[in-house]
């Protein structure tokens, strides 16, 4: 019996991110949110591992009051248990930060009942870092394993996963207590069913500020970050292109050929 908590973060549901160049923060406001797509194949992990060998899923979030509702997204599609990181002092915090926070959610959790694995996506849509995970397991001084394409075997004291690697892929165990970054090629995340959906309205979050789990509030939010956004804007996009023109295929081959060794391409 396995008790797993997945980490899941409200995003911009558009791929418009935009941020506020005064703070260089995210704005949320007027932009349509969503669970992070990332973190659906986590949660989907979680759940199939619950299914496989027995146990528990919790979901914990950092976010704003409406970040309740990929919380209610996650027991639709099959958690069993929801914690919401709601305090001012969390805003504006940085990967270093939010992690921190994260894993004293966590260990918060794990005073309710023991925790045995940990699972994030690899990365969030809005900033891209990667961070999350690595970082949690550093915090709570645990094993960890990163871009985690499946799961080969799980037992009550480790988990076997193979991982991508810049050159392929390898096999690692995992004693438990660990944490596990994953990709999308790990599963593919189900349809939320009407139960699910239901049970969703009506279940209980809880929402816990800074003090209620033991937080270091120097060391939460856009004050206390060692991140500094010195500037954000969008990179300008130039089209240079050069038609080529000719009576056949042939001659336009041979331009083309012409074109190429005149700007030294080949």
């Amino acid at each position: 019996m396995l008790h797993i908590v997945s980490c899941v973060k409200q995003t911009p549901k558009s791929d418009n991110v935009k941020i506020d160049p005064a703070t260089g923060c995210l704005v949320r406001s007027g932009t349509e949110s969503a669970m992070n797509p990332f973190d659906e194949f986590a949660l989907e992990e979680a759940v199939t591992l619950k299914e496989q060998v027995g146990g528990k899923v919790s979901v914990i979030t950092m976010g704003p009051p409406q970040a309740e509702a990929v919380l209610r997204d996650s027991i639709a599609r099959g958690a069993d248990e929801v914690f919401q990181l709601g305090d001012r002092a969390f805003a504006g915090s940085d990967t270093w930060s939010t992690s921190y926070a994260l894993s004293k959610g966590i260990e918060k959790i794990s005073s309710l009942q023991k925790v045995d694995l940990i699972i994030c996506g690899k990365q969030t849509n809005d900033s891209d870092t990667g961070h999350i995970g690595p970082q949690i397991s550093a915090w709570l001084k645990i094993p960890n394993a990163a871009f985690v394409k499946k799961v080969v075997r799980v037992n009550e004291k480790s988990i076997v996963v193979e991982r991508l690697t810049e050159d392929g892929s390898e096999i690692v165990e995992l004693q438990f207590p660990c944490v596990l970054s994953v990709v999308k090629e790990i599963n593919k995340p189900r349809v939320r069913s009407v139960k699910g959906r239901m049970l969703a309205k009506r279940a209980p979050v809880t929402v816990w500020t800074a003090d209620d789990v033991q937080a270091d509030k120097t060391m939460l939010g856009i004050n206390n970050c060692p991140t500094r956004v010195v500037k954000s804007f969008v990179p300008k996009r130039e089209v240079n292109a050069t038609v080529v023109e000719g009576q056949n295929g042939k001659e336009k081959a041979a331009k083309l050929v012409e074109l190429l060794k005149e700007n030294n391409y080949i």
